[in-house]
């Protein structure tokens, strides 16, 4: 072949596998959303991965083994360390995931040694492309996500450290390495938390709160409450009637307007009423989004739209956010107004704690508990809610002054009970479900 041709054969195969990885990172909103990838999405990541593995292997001369090998194995070990942070969203016990997710900034450059062998072991252009394009996209997410100094450090004690202690059993430096906790500071016997920002990673509280059983990170937290309040102001803006939902409601009631110690997330719900349209909430909401730093993501069949703290990134390399390890998040759920059983209800498609189901086959509770709406305090604001909240509890979740911990791990909320028990009996800091 003329150097041409080495040059085309070579700009597609990189061309192949750049699309062939955005069509795959973008796959993995659905694992870090714990729901399953759609067919027609699935469908087309494998066809691409087909595409690009056939490429590869086949030329004029026919089948070339060797290269069938090397690629279709590169490409499954090297999608198998990037999947890793988004499939250890979901609780359960996958030690090589955990490992992997624990290194995901930087676990894509162990593929540079293979691949270096490879190029040399297999003298294929179109091979060396695809690996010089793997291996080019794996640095630059390092470093576009290497440690640096723009984290602020926050003093962990109280009942942050007492939880921390417990489950570490003691040894602090022990515990962070085990688990990849590569925020924890220990100086002089003090412990700080090297915080996240709008320009670092988020931390992966996610995990930290429900597999490890810590409190949710004092930066997050800070982020939480930012967000919260944020997307409750654009909505009273827009005239879109809102409450706070689920666990959030719950720190608001049970916990004297503060999150729950092992929070993960922000509910807030909505009712699709005067003429609005998911579609056209969903629109202005992502407009606003864009404008003001904040990446927001739609789930119309499910009938909710992701808010993350993270800011939005240019297309389409904003597909790559399924790759962090942690997401500070608001879940939006709609409800809409229906007649179940002869009595009105306001309907969802997802369950939410024991909520009832309707004739329709959704999810509601009664209307009447819920609208018209009041008023709550919540992480030093007040923010709408329904207007029985502790009956809009009751019915999500029995006795709501019961402690249970609701995606913690089982070992995990074993361990971190005593601390929370002698908080609340202080009446310190919160206690969670």
């Amino acid at each position: 072949m003329s150097s041409v041709d080495l040059t085309i054969s070579f700009v597609i195969a990189v061309a192949l596998y750049a699309v062939t990885y955005l069509s795959f990172v973008r796959l993995l909103r659905y694992p870090r959303n714990w729901r399953s990838p759609t067919l027609p999405m699935s469908l087309t990541t494998a066809g691409l991965v087909t595409i690009t593995v056939s490429y590869v292997s086949v030329s004029r001369d026919g089948l070339d083994p060797a290269a069938l090998a090397v690629t279709a194995g590169f490409i499954a070990v090297l999608f198998g360390i990037i999947a890793a942070p988004a499939i250890d969203f979901p609780s359960g016990a996958r030690p090589v995931v955990e490992f992997l997710a624990n290194h995901g900034d930087y676990a894509g450059l162990w593929m540079l040694a293979p691949a270096i062998a490879a190029a040399y072991a297999v003298p294929s252009v179109k091979l060396q492309g695809v690996l010089t394009a793997a291996m080019a996209i794996e640095l630059a997410w390092f470093l576009r996500h290497r440690p640096n100094d723009r984290r602020r450090l926050y003093p962990i004690g109280g009942h942050d450290l007492s939880v921390l202690k417990a489950q570490a059993k003691g040894d602090l430096e022990g515990f962070a390495r085990q688990h990849g906790i590569h925020e924890l500071v220990l100086s002089d016997g003090a412990v700080y938390w090297r915080g996240c920002g709008k320009e670092t990673l988020p931390c992966p509280f996610n995990f930290y709160v429900n597999r490890l059983g810590l409190n949710t990170a004092p930066c997050c937290r800070e982020h939480m409450a930012e967000l919260c309040h944020y997307v409750a102001s654009r909505l009273r803006d827009m005239g879109v009637v809102h409450w706070l939902e689920g666990g959030n409601l719950l720190g608001a009631v049970r916990e004297n307007g503060r999150l729950i110690a092992w929070e993960d997330d922000i509910d807030l719900s909505v009712v699709l009423d005067s003429g609005k349209t998911f579609n056209a909430l969903a629109t202005g909401l992502a407009e606003c989004c864009a404008r003001e730093g904040y990446y927001l993501d739609v789930f119309k069949n499910k009938g909710f739209i992701s808010i993350s703290y993270d800011p939005p990134q240019v297309w389409p390399f904003c597909w790559e956010r399924n790759r962090m390890r942690g997401e500070i998040r608001l879940d939006l759920a709609f409800y809409r107004h229906f007649v179940s059983n002869d009595r009105p209800v306001l309907e969802r498609n997802i369950r939410k704690g024991a909520m009832p189901s309707t004739e329709s086959g959704g999810y509601g509770v009664p209307r009447e508990i819920v609208l018209p709406t009041s008023t709550i305090e919540f992480l030093g604001d007040n923010i709408a809610c329904p207007n029985q909240p502790e009956e809009y509890l009751r019915l999500l979740y029995g006795d709501f002054d019961e402690v249970v911990y609701t995606y913690v791990d089982a070992a995990a909320a074993k361990n971190r009970r005593p601390a929370d028990t002698a908080v609340k009996r202080s009446h310190s800091l919160p206690a969670r479900q």
